[in-house]
């Protein structure tokens, strides 16, 4: 069988009983996430950096692809936890970098009064694979060097 797409443990997560995102239903659209390891996502404060909650997952896709990673609609009202980023992005080339593997993490705000504490094997997001369009006069030959957060390096 051909792979187009799918979830792998990334490097360094091999021994640490990672499950790899499913859908829970057949009309599903996301793939459910959880956290590898217990995370404390502090009270939000003005001028703080987001928390990354690490998934021990490597996604691989198609070049014309990506992977969204979304917050569980249960998240903000149950949790007050909210992507800084709304939407993550996952390209392609990120699979398999030199940096991380290709290892996803979801960037959390936690916008309660109170620290919230992540449970390894929690539910914290969902993955979408979806396919994007490029325009006529496209040029990009770049090529992705580093890790989490080196698209524009």
């Amino acid at each position: 069988m051909e792979r187009k797409r799918g979830f792998e443990v990334a490097k360094g997560w091999e021994d640490k009983e990672i499950n790899l995102p499913v859908r829970k239903t057949g009309r599903s659209a996301g793939y459910d996430v959880e956290a590898a390891e217990d995370t404390v996502i502090p009270a939000f404060k003005p001028g703080m950096k987001p928390t990354l909650v690490k998934t021990g997952i490597k996604a691989y896709m198609e070049p014309d692809e990506m992977l969204c990673l979304y917050n569980r609609s249960s998240n903000p009202g149950k949790k007050g936890l909210i992507l800084a980023n709304s939407v993550g992005i996952v390209d392609s080339d990120y699979y398999g970098n030199p940096d991380n593997d290709g290892h996803i993490m979801f960037a959390f705000f936690n916008v309660k009064e109170e620290d919230i504490e992540i449970k390894k094997g929690d539910a914290i997001g969902q993955a979408i694979f979806q396919k994007f369009l490029i325009t006529d006069d496209d040029n990009a030959t770049g090529a992705r060097m580093g890790g989490f957060g080196s698209t524009s390096k």
